[in-house]
């Protein structure tokens, strides 16, 4: 059996405003290419389809075209949502894609267990279908609890979603009498157990970064959230495969992939990470402006068929008024593209640092806003549990007042 693991698309996504769709259309179409040429059975997309709760309609064409293409193929679709997108969004067309041989799990409250079928129409597989796990889906709120009870009390939960979800695909694996790999998924942030002292806050600032060590012994564990390729904990099986283009200039240096898994029987043999081709370049540049200059030279020669997009940061220890017409008149024969232009500023001691493997990107408003209220001394739960609910209708209705 061979999947294909895949996760944080992020489609809709507007950057600086620029639309990523001709990158998006570029990546779904090879996709596809890929499921064909090495006979794949099943695609698994471990969260983030879209990049907001209210994506464009050119965004859920995007969707839709491609699990039309993919369905062609006779290759199976298992999609879980993540912490960017909508249940609803994804729910309101999930029973007709069934018929499309595609499942959408969004939901959290009760285990859910696919079984990935081949062309033969035999079973080949099984996935503990496991989303970005909502604290309300899965955790009963006490009153009283201090943080740490709470990161305790989520933590547990967590983990023991994930053993019934485990425990239920052994059940059923059982009734089958196949000998076939259990597959689980997730969207989070995990961590070695060797690293978890050095993590932050992960799940809005009520739970630390989930030990890989946590996971049931599931054959190969499907992780979406974090945009970097990375095996976790030194484990060949847990594995994020990243977002399939850079979102966002700090990931520019990384080549971006996606995991061909292969398996004999319930063994896992083979982890193929298949190159993702890039169709719009993008780079930072930092320094004074004879540095800048001398970095914009590289690309003289470039003859793409895009230009490039440029994020340049000016070091400078003087106000310079003129700067944008400055960097406009020594990128205007070039191939290239300035998106953000900024001026350097100094390191404020005791600002807040993401963890290493974390962008901004991979955050929802909803994330930031709650991280930031989590580095607050608030000792009354009353005002911070109303400070939540203002934010939430002042977002709520400003999402509303754009729908509309």
């Amino acid at each position: 059996m061979r999947i294909i693991h895949t996760s944080d698309w992020h489609l809709g996504q507007y950057f600086f405003t620029k639309s990523r769709a001709p990158e998006h259309q570029h990546f779904l179409n090879w996709l596809v290419e890929q499921v064909e040429l090495h006979q794949v059975d099943a695609v698994i997309v471990a969260g983030d389809i879209f990049d907001t709760g209210s994506p464009p309609s050119y965004a859920r064409e995007l969707y839709n075209k491609f699990i039309v293409d993919l369905q062609k193929t006779g290759c199976q679709l298992v999609i879980l949502s993540g912490n960017h997108d909508s249940v609803s969004v994804l729910n309101e067309s999930s029973a007709l894609l069934r018929y499309l041989n595609t499942q959408v799990i969004t939901s959290g409250s009760e285990p859910h267990v696919v079984t990935l079928i081949n062309k033969q129409a035999q079973p080949i597989g099984l996935v503990c279908a496991i989303p970005f796990l909502r604290p309300r889906d899965i955790q009963l709120s006490i009153a009283g609890q201090n943080s740490e009870d709470k990161q305790l009390s989520l933590q547990t939960a967590i983990h023991a979603h994930y053993q019934a979800s485990y425990q239920l695909a052994l059940e059923q694996r059982a009734a089958l009498g196949l000998d076939i790999p259990i597959i689980a998924t997730g969207h989070l942030t995990v961590v070695g157990a060797a690293l978890t002292d050095s993590v932050r806050d992960i799940y809005i600032g009520t739970l630390d970064a989930f030990p890989s060590g946590a996971f049931p012994p599931a054959d190969y564990i499907a992780l979406g959230h974090i945009h970097r390729p990375q095996v976790i904990g030194g484990q060949e099986n847990i594995r994020y495969c990243g977002s399939p283009i850079a979102l966002s200039f700090d990931e520019t240096a990384q080549q971006k992939s996606v995991c061909l898994v292969e398996f004999t029987g319930s063994e896992l043999t083979q982890i193929t990470p298949l190159d993702i081709p890039t169709i719009q370049p993008l780079q930072s540049i930092k320094g004074s402006l004879s540095q800048i200059e001398q970095q914009l030279e590289e690309w003289k020669d470039y003859r793409g068929d895009k230009p490039v997009w440029l994020d340049i940061e000016v070091a400078s220890q003087d106000y310079l008024a003129d700067i944008q017409q400055r960097i406009e008149a020594l990128t205007q024969d070039l191939p290239v593209e300035v998106v953000i232009l900024r001026r350097a500023r100094k390191q404020i001691q005791g600002q807040s640092q993401t963890l290493a493997n974390e962008t901004l990107s991979e955050l929802t408003v909803e994330d930031v806003f709650l991280r930031r209220l989590a580095q607050e001394s608030l000792e009354d739960p009353e005002r911070e549990q109303r400070l939540v609910q203002l934010f939430q209708q002042s977002y709520d209705a400003l999402q509303m007042s754009k729908e509309s």
